[in-house]
């Protein structure tokens, strides 16, 4: 691909939309064509995916659903969104990618790390982000955060914290699989602090793509 995909992941409430959108606007002003999108969602079916996967009525949802639904998803915006935008040298930003899945329902499901990873590399079509940024923070601090800003939680949102433990160190264990791409984070630092990191890690690879 002649673009760059970068992802975000983390508990909610690690930071990821803040750095999203500084890391947006300051490539955004280094005069780049950037894409920012996110997971599930993304596209018009997407969105409509989404929608189920996050409304609390759909409490009880059968595990394997779940993580067909969020495969659907993703299916639909890599092929009408994310990998036409990277084949015209654009870069893209996507809040969540399959580490999520793999995360949230392959470990923390305990539906199988390695299952769904093979599912979702399917449903990509074998596309692999070219940069993962984990923000790492402890389970109490993301739902801190969550209940500063007052914003109404969904239905994966209120699940209980031995859930969210799990997805917490599954990350960190993608994580370590996968150091070739991942960068992992300290989201409890200072947000400027956080942004310097990913700013350099970014432009590194676009000079190294050549496409800054």
């Amino acid at each position: 691909m002649k673009g760059l995909f970068i992802t975000f992941e983390g508990l909610d409430g690690s930071g990821k939309t803040t750095q999203i959108k500084l890391l947006h606007d300051f490539l955004r002003g280094e005069g780049l064509d950037i894409i920012v999108t996110r997971e599930p969602g993304g596209t018009e079916i997407g969105d409509r995916i989404r929608d189920i996967l996050l409304s609390k009525k759909h409490a009880g949802m059968n595990y394997r659903t779940e993580a067909l639904l969020f495969l659907a998803s993703r299916a639909e915006l890599v092929s009408k969104t994310i990998i036409p935008a990277l084949e015209k040298g654009r870069v893209v930003i996507c809040d969540r990618f399959f580490d999520s899945t793999v995360a949230y329902q392959g470990i923390a499901r305990g539906l199988g790390e390695e299952q769904i990873l093979n599912m979702s590399l399917w449903a990509t079509e074998g596309l692999i982000p070219d940069i993962t940024f984990l923000l790492s923070v402890k389970v109490s601090m993301g739902d801190e955060r969550i209940k500063i800003i007052n914003r109404k939680r969904d239905r994966i949102e209120v699940e209980k914290d031995l859930f969210k433990e799990k997805i917490y160190q599954g990350y960190l264990k993608i994580a370590q699989k996968n150091r070739d791409r991942f960068v992992i984070l300290n989201g409890g630092d200072d947000i400027q602090i956080v942004f310097d990191k990913i700013k350099d890690k970014v432009l590194g690879v676009l000079k190294e793509k050549k496409l800054l």
